[in-house]
Order: structure tokens, then C-alpha cells, then sequence
């Protein structure tokens, strides 16, 4: 891998939001603040703390907003970010201090009527109004990220043409999106078609505007992608402590990549995360204690640190 010694990798944790909406219990608000200090007090730089939906749908974030305000207030230096579907969702994040707001379009129209109750030609025109209203902020406005999820399959659609997501990245480019980024929302892509992915639709945007990659671990494939998406000069991750999450709209879909695996290996190859891998397994205990229902994963916990391991300079 052809690489700078020590280069950073920002890893975000998107535990707080993707890792617990399929959770069968509610996490309490202390719990969860609890649990984002720790992994605050690891090293991440990066969180996605909340999903700005109605509680309803989700009971999980009914308490979006006190726990964006507390995490934005509690932790100055961490880039507190929140998931909003729709106009109200991302005013009600900035309001409570979102500094990132990612707004979900969906590749597959399937999926897109299935998590955001409408086509996807009718989200991206959502994203349109979310971004006027943002850049009417003036300088102190949220980022707005256009996340494309089911970029790499469906589990309702089945296959997503990969010249479709181009085309569809190339669109929210046009529209104003401060990032655009992937979703492999299923966990279904395998390397090679990450590398075509990553290097279509960044040349598309422009290498500046793509974002991290969201990696999910159904088959087994997530770290052998992130390598891929190295190699093709990725350098941001999403990943949720414990392997948690999966999109409850997406059937099949199951946990993210482990944060604490990715560390490993990042830090392995070389990469700088700033996270302490040690700290970042006893945030595992703070999660547990929290949700102490839920199966966690990953393998470094599993084994524990080898002896061998040696982060990067």
C-alpha cells in the first residue's frame, strides 16, 4: 500500500445513532452520555450522536436533542454529528448544536420509500431545501453531508448500478453538498467493487467533497474493504463500538464495522487514528453496562490486545 508513514485517518463513531437503532432495548439518556465520554476520552475526534426522527419511528432517539446539546456542551473539541431525513429533523439538530448533519439518499428507490417514506428523486429535492435553509445560516452553519446509502446493494432492490450512484453522487455534487459520501448499508460489497465505487465517484465530486465510508460487516468483508478503500486514498471510516447497528428499513441489515477492529487496524498499517485501543475496549464496558441486552462484536476484544501491537508513531 503506497502510503505516508503515519498519515491521519479520521474514524468516526456512529455508534450513539446507527449502533443503537436496531437495539431492542432504549438506552438511557445518562447511559449514552456515559458511553460517548469514554470513547470521547479514547482519542475520537468524530461522532454521530443522534437521528433526528420522530420518536415513534424510533424510539431509540427520542432523546436526540438533549443528548446533541449535552455532547456538544460536555466535549468543545469533538465534531458532534446528527442524522436528519427531512427539513424539520436537520433544523431541530442545528438547534441542538449539530455542527455535521448527514441527510440520507438512498441509491435504491426501494430502499428509499422504505427509510424516508419517499422516491429518491424526491429526497434529493428535500436535500435542495435543507441546503437553502443552511446556507441562509450564514457562516456559523451546520455542514450538510449527503450520505448515498444502499451504494452497493439492496437487500429490497437487490443490485444498484454503480453508474446509477455515480450519476446520483454527481447530482448532490451539483446540488451543494458540502460532502458527499457512501453507504454500504447492507454490508454487501466486496473490495473490488469498492475500489470502482471510490475512485468513480470521487474523480465525480472531486476528492475534496467525498466523505467517509460506511462500512457494514454482514459477510465478513469490512476491513478487507477498508484496505481496498486505502489503497484508493480513502481517509475517513465510519464504525460503531462492538459492531453494533444495521438500517431497520434494510432487511438483512446487520452490524457496522467494529470501531475497535478498525483501530487495530489502521493503526497497524501504519495509519494515525489518535485513539487509544485500550481505552477504546474498556468504552466497550461503559456500553455494556448501558445496554447490557445487546450481543457486542469484534475480534480484538474477543482475543485482547497482542502483545505484537504497536500504534502508530
Amino acid at each position: 500500500m503506497r502510503r505516508t508513514a503515519a498519515e491521519r485517518v479520521i474514524v468516526r463513531e456512529v455508534g450513539p445513532r446507527d449502533g443503537l437503532q436496531m437495539a431492542k432495548a432504549v438506552m438511557p439518556t445518562a447511559a449514552k452520555r456515559a458511553w460517548i465520554a469514554a470513547m470521547a476520552g479514547a482519542g475520537l475526534s468524530e461522532m454521530e450522536v443522534a437521528s433526528f426522527v420522530p420518536p415513534a419511528a424510533m424510539p431509540q432517539m427520542a432523546d436526540a436533542a438533549a443528548v446533541t446539546a449535552a455532547t456538544r456542551a460536555a466535549h468543545p473539541a469533538l465534531l458532534v454529528v446528527a442524522l436528519a431525513p427531512n427539513l424539520r429533523g436537520a433544523q431541530d439538530a442545528a438547534a441542538a448544536g449539530a455542527q455535521s448533519i448527514i441527510v440520507p439518499v438512498s441509491a435504491s428507490e426501494a430502499h428509499s420509500r422504505a427509510n424516508v417514506r419517499r422516491s429518491r428523486d424526491a429526497q434529493v429535492a428535500e436535500l435542495g431545501r435543507i441546503l437553502s435553509w443552511s446556507r441562509s445560516l450564514g457562516e456559523g452553519r451546520p455542514r450538510i453531508e449527503a450520505g448515498i446509502s444502499t451504494a452497493f446493494g439492496c437487500s429490497l432492490q437487490g443490485a444498484v448500478p454503480e453508474a446509477e450512484v455515480v450519476a446520483l453522487a454527481a447530482v448532490l455534487a451539483e446540488a451543494g453538498a458540502d460532502v458527499v459520501a457512501l453507504a454500504d448499508t447492507l454490508g454487501y460489497a466486496a473490495p473490488g467493487q469498492v475500489r470502482r465505487l471510490v475512485r468513480a465517484v470521487s474523480a465525480e465530486v472531486g476528492a475534496d467533497r467525498f466523505g467517509n465510508l460506511h462500512l457494514h460487516d454482514t459477510l465478513g468483508m469490512a476491513m478487507a474493504n477498508v484496505l481496498a478503500a486505502l489503497e484508493e486514498g480513502v481517509r475517513g471510516f465510519d464504525a460503531a463500538l462492538g459492531g453494533l447497528g444495521g438500517c431497520p428499513f434494510a432487511p438483512g441489515s446487520v452490524g457496522n464495522a467494529a470501531t475497535e477492529d478498525l483501530v487495530y487496524l489502521l493503526e497497524s498499517e501504519g495509519f494515525a487514528t489518535g485513539i487509544d485501543l485500550a481505552a477504546l475496549l474498556e468504552a466497550r464496558q461503559v456500553l455494556a453496562a448501558g445496554l447490557p441486552s445487546e450481543t457486542l462484536h469484534g475480534r480484538v476484544a474477543a482475543a485482547g490486545i497482542p502483545r505484537t501491537y504497536q500504534a502508530a508513531a
